[in-house]
């Protein structure tokens, strides 16, 4: 059973939907009995990070998740979800994440260029090592973004970047705990294979 964490900033339904059409046994809630009991846990996100570390601390789920990361339980963490991951972001001022993954998250405006900010649309995989999460995509296969801030700092866990003007931090991992910051529920097929992977890594 996958068990997506509803702590009020997620696209919970289009998740939800995705898994299911893959046979996932999905649930959506904030018990702490019910994370515990899942095979592996999914951290969305959209939004802005403080508002979203402000109410993820404010379920009291944040030590059930260090418990569960602690337990090497798989956990995947989904754009913004994914930021909550690193140590730190700098959006709107400075704000402490759960720091399970050692980066910050800054701006892409200024790093850009002349692109557009946020970066919205669709972009090429490439890969910068092999992960599970990746078995059944190819490099240069597309997935979908929507975001103005991107991870630095993370070298040793980076598995994927998009480039779009700066090489985009597209996807980490450190052990148990991955993280994309793209959107594999609005990725199409490449997004499905995506999250099938997830969901056979043990």
């Amino acid at each position: 059973m996958t068990v997506i964490i509803d702590y009020g900033v997620g696209n919970l339904f289009s998740l939800t939907s995705s898994l299911a059409s893959l046979g996932e046994t999905v649930t959506v809630s904030r018990d702490a009995d019910v994370i515990r009991s899942a095979d592996r846990i999914i951290l969305p996100g959209v939004g802005a990070f403080e508002d979203a570390a402000k109410k993820l601390r404010e379920t009291g789920l944040v030590p059930v998740l260090e418990e569960q990361v602690k337990a090497k339980k798989p956990l995947l963490g989904i754009c913004l979800g994914m930021q909550l991951l690193f140590e730190k972001s700098y959006e709107y001022g400075e704000h402490e994440g759960l720091g399970f993954i050692g980066g910050s998250v800054i701006p892409l405006a200024g790093a850009v260029g002349e692109l557009k900010v946020p970066h919205m649309g669709w972009n090429a995989l490439e890969f910068k090592r092999k992960h599970p999460l990746f078995k059944y995509v190819n490099e240069g296969d597309h997935v979908y973004f929507v975001h103005s801030y991107y991870a630095v700092g993370c070298e040793d866990s980076v598995v994927a970047v998009s480039e779009y003007g700066v090489a985009v931090t597209a996807a980490v991992a450190k052990d148990n705990v991955m993280g994309c910051q793209f959107h594999p529920e609005k990725s199409g097929e490449v997004g499905l294979k995506i999250l099938k992977a997830f969901c056979e890594i043990k």
